[in-house]
């Protein structure tokens, strides 16, 4: 007989009707900056509606993102956040998410390895300062990167598509269709 290794508890926090959170492993209620600070310790947590045990966790992250957003240097353009509007209802939808998703992934990788060299090259002493420095230096290298990344994955993007076309046009030349009439748009 096989024992299954215990999974990590999720965190469970409730949201009141007068809007409270309460951390139901302190036994406490909390507040939307000690809600980030969980993400930013990466621990796993779900947020519920305490009447409808309905499941907020996305909702307040979005509450989160929109603060952070609000208060100091914005992370995204106008631009940028119309154009993700913009796929919502889109039939891309779902490709946007998970696109969108495997690249903050990705950069996020590209950090936590850039973190692991400079251990390497600096040892321990690497502190948060000397962090903010080298990333002075380096942003202009990492924006290349990220940029030719990017280029990289709209190439792969689009020759995918084209794919999908050829091979939709391939499937529907089996089908007799017909083209239809061409309509007569004038008025009587």
């Amino acid at each position: 007989m096989t024992q299954s290794q215990p999974t990590p508890a999720v965190r469970l926090i409730k949201k009141y009707p007068n809007r409270r959170l309460y951390d139901t492993k302190t036994s406490t209620y909390i507040t939307l900056s000690d809600v980030k600070q969980l993400v930013l310790d990466n621990e796993g947590f779900q947020v519920i509606d305490a009447k409808s045990s309905q499941d907020l966790t996305r909702s307040i992250l979005l509450q989160i993102i929109l603060e952070e957003e609000s208060g100091g240097v914005p992370m995204f353009s106008p631009t940028a956040l119309s154009q993700i509007i913009r796929f919502y209802g889109h039939a891309m939808q779902g490709i946007m998410g998970s696109f969108l998703e495997k690249n903050i992934q990705a950069f996020m990788d590209i950090q936590d390895r850039m973190a692991e060299q400079s251990k390497g090259v600096y040892g321990n002493q690497f502190g948060p300062e000397a962090w903010a420095q080298f990333m002075n230096v380096q942003t202009p290298v990492l924006q290349n990167m990220m940029s030719n990344y990017i280029d990289q994955s709209k190439n792969l993007f689009v020759q995918m598509q084209d794919q999908m076309q050829d091979q939709t046009r391939n499937m529907f030349t089996v089908f007799p269709f017909t083209a239809p009439p061409p309509s007569d748009n004038k008025k009587k």
